[in-house]
């Protein structure tokens, strides 16, 4: 359990987080006060993992099995809005997603197991750049799991919307895969009375909005949830003027990973297309990496489950699992593993994940804590 002195140093911890947010790959700064205050616990540290990931060991008592738990590190490009006197210092970015949250969870999931008997290793990944750039990708690519082998995995998000403190478990799919793309349709342009000597980059991209419907309406299973947006269209300068280019960037989701590949090959098609119909050419291209979805494996799910009743806390009825990502999923592709929601309480307008208002309830520190300790705890047979 947490003591109140406990819960006072972890409260602290968030709030300075909370006030000195850094985007994917630039936590410098966040890597290094994780360390200090892992140093403070008397845990040791290595850093500079995958960037600026940090993975802390602790030792039990007895030879044993390894597990880890992780937590996410990174901001967003977000302007708070809050008022809170804890608000963030550091202009243009902002905790928008709970991840000070998530990574006093773990700190207080280290003081639980260091005054826990158990036999084997507990690996605290505090990973980068799950925002963008994807971070798991990057510590794997370092040897995370060669270097602290581990054969389970466990993680957590903070839900707004649910009850403070309630935990969820997926059977399955928790969040989706995701793909982005930017995609540019170029033409030599023109005075808009002389259509005929130009191709059209805005009606390329007209052709390609509406076309993009189709891939999920008339590609995709209709029993197979996929999501294809287009979430920016620029192009032009004047009213008669038809412009020499336009670009255009979205985002494909779906909950496994064939799925994605199959509306990326889509996507191309209809660029394709639509830059033939305008008389235009075309440039397209995806995100370096293709985040898998996150899907929990039975046993790692059922361990998750026992744990939060064995710590009595409050299990919720089953959700719909997100069509948000998380590269946590990038992890499970490799260890079995799960992943849990943590309610954090009652939604209102504009404070919801990656929105301004949007504030981690500290009240659930605690419960997330026993969360990830406990499953550390079961997993290893210690329950």
């Amino acid at each position: 359990m947490l003591t109140e002195s406990d819960l006072n140093w972890l409260v602290n911890v968030r709030h300075h987080l909370h006030q000195h947010p850094e985007l994917s790959c630039d936590e410098a700064t966040t890597s290094a006060y994780i360390a200090e205050r892992l140093a403070e616990l008397g845990i040791p540290a290595v850093t500079g993992i995958g960037g600026y990931g940090v993975v802390a060991t602790l030792q039990g008592h007895g030879n044993g099995p390894a597990v880890g738990l992780r937590a996410d590190m990174d901001a967003l490009a977000i302007t708070e809005r809050t008022g809170l006197p804890y608000r963030s210092q550091n202009p243009d970015v902002m905790h928008a997603c709970g991840h000070d949250g998530h990574m006093t969870i773990l700190l207080g999931a280290a003081m639980i197991l260091k005054r826990s008997t158990f036999a084997g290793q507990v690996h605290l990944i505090f990973q980068p750049a799950e925002e963008k750039v994807g971070g798991a990708r990057l510590m794997l690519a370092d040897g995370l799991f060669q270097r602290f082998p581990m054969r389970q995995i466990f993680g957590l998000h903070n839900w707004p919307g649910l009850p403070a403190g309630q935990i969820v478990l997926h059977d399955g799919p928790v969040m989706a895969g995701t793909s982005e793309f930017i995609l540019r349709f170029t033409a030599a342009g023109g005075h808009a009375s002389m259509p005929h000597l130009t191709g059209d980059p805005l009606l390329a991209g007209g052709h390609f909005m509406t076309g993009i419907q189709q891939a999920v309406a008339r590609s995709v299973d209709p029993l197979e949830s996929a999501v294809v947006t287009v979430g920016t269209f620029h192009g032009g300068s004047a009213q008669n003027i038809i412009p020499q280019g336009a670009d255009l960037t979205g985002t494909l989701r779906a909950f496994r990973t064939e799925t994605l590949l199959h509306l990326q090959d889509r996507v191309r098609r209809i660029a394709h297309a639509a830059a033939e119909m305008a008389g235009c050419g075309m440039d397209l291209s995806f995100d370096a990496f293709l985040c898998r979805p996150v899907v929990n494996t039975p046993a790692e799910r059922d361990i998750m489950r026992n744990a939060a009743q064995g710590a009595g806390l409050r299990l919720g009825d089953p959700m719909a699992p997100s069509m948000g990502g998380d590269d946590f999923g990038e992890f499970l592709h490799v260890l079995p593993g799960a992943y849990a929601f943590l309610g954090n309480g009652e939604r209102a307008d504009e404070n919801g994940l990656h929105q301004p208002k949007y504030d981690f309830n500290d009240a659930i520190i605690a419960p997330g804590a026993m969360l990830l300790a406990h499953s550390a705890l079961v997993a290893l047979g210690q329950s």
